[in-house]
């Protein structure tokens, strides 16, 4: 996927760093949040918000909605290993494309979703998940501030995208 033409002035030499932080903002809030639901939920409790929001404790051993969840134990690590790959990848990106402000943003917002991730596999083997939406009854899939950081940088990737399209 090319990027176009980047110019290394002054404005976006380093600006990569800037970058990094919204990741690492993302990131502390993603964590923060999800120390607060394990040190007051147990798993399974729940609190009633609203007719349509709970907060919940949910342990997600898969990939989004528990995709492989119940696959034996393997797939921590290979979401692990995954998450790893993804953020060295997106640093890299970063710094090569520290100028492109919307791409830029949705490459940080999908690293700090992802790096709150790994960090859950590897404390405690799950994702922590807290916040159930539902409707008539149908309830989806519960997720975190990292999955809601990681949704809003797909997103934005691929407004993106649409748009460079449309530049050329």
């Amino acid at each position: 996927m090319a990027r176009g033409k980047q110019t290394f002035g002054k404005s976006s030499k380093g600006g990569w760093v800037q970058w990094l932080g919204l990741a690492l903002i993302l990131l502390l809030i993603d964590q923060f949040t999800k120390v607060l639901i394990v040190g007051n939920y147990r798993l399974g409790d729940s609190t009633f918000v609203t007719s349509f929001f709970n907060v919940v404790r949910v342990h997600n051993t898969g990939a989004a909605f528990s995709f492989l969840a119940d696959a034996g134990g393997w797939q921590r690590w290979f979401f692990t290993g995954l998450g790893v790959v993804a953020a060295v990848v997106i640093i890299w990106m970063l710094r090569a494309h520290p100028g492109q402000k919307l791409f830029s943003f949705a490459m940080a917002c999908i690293l700090g979703g992802a790096i709150g991730n790994v960090i859950d596999r590897l404390m405690y083997g799950y994702v922590v998940d807290f916040l159930d939406f539902h409707w008539n009854g149908m309830h989806f899939p519960a997720f975190n501030v990292a999955d809601c950081a990681i949704s809003v940088g797909a997103i934005c990737l691929i407004l993106d995208e649409l748009l460079r399209v449309r530049r050329t």
